[in-house]
């Protein structure tokens, strides 16, 4: 069994979903509910650094303190961008799948497909209706 660990919000429809597509692969991954267990600085670097992007590419800014706390400005470097997502997690976009074969922050949902060591899961149906038809070809 190939694990597979997601850094989970069970609030967020898209993170739902992806975690529906990994069970419907065969595998029961490592669920972290980031807002509950937030990764440390150190992890948070790893992850950002095994998805080869920068900080801003994973930061949220709906539903979260990113105005207030000046987000915004193109000028912040990556420390100050990381540091505000580990004070305040919720900074964190989501999901973010790590596998044997990478790690990716899935949205949408069936970009986990790519990492996923099957991606057979045949025909997948969102929470919203919207059906993801897998080919194994």
């Amino acid at each position: 069994m190939h694990h597979v660990t997601i850094y989970h919000n069970p609030a967020c429809g898209t993170s739902r979903n992806t975690l529906a597509m990994i069970r419907a692969s065969g595998v029961e991954p490592e669920i972290i509910e980031y807002l509950k267990n937030p990764p440390g600085r150190e992890r948070l670097v790893e992850l950002i650094a095994a998805m080869g992007v920068g900080a801003r590419d994973i930061l949220r800014d709906k539903g979260t303190p990113y105005q207030e706390l000046g987000l915004g400005d193109m000028s912040l470097p990556e420390d100050a961008l990381i540091d505000a997502m580990v004070q305040h997690p919720i900074l964190m976009n989501r999901p973010i799948v790590v596998t044997a074969k990478g790690t990716k922050l899935c949205r949408p949902s069936e970009d986990v497909l790519l990492i996923l060591e099957s991606s057979d899961i045949g025909t997948f149906v969102k929470e919203n209706g919207e059906v993801v038809k897998v080919s194994t070809s």
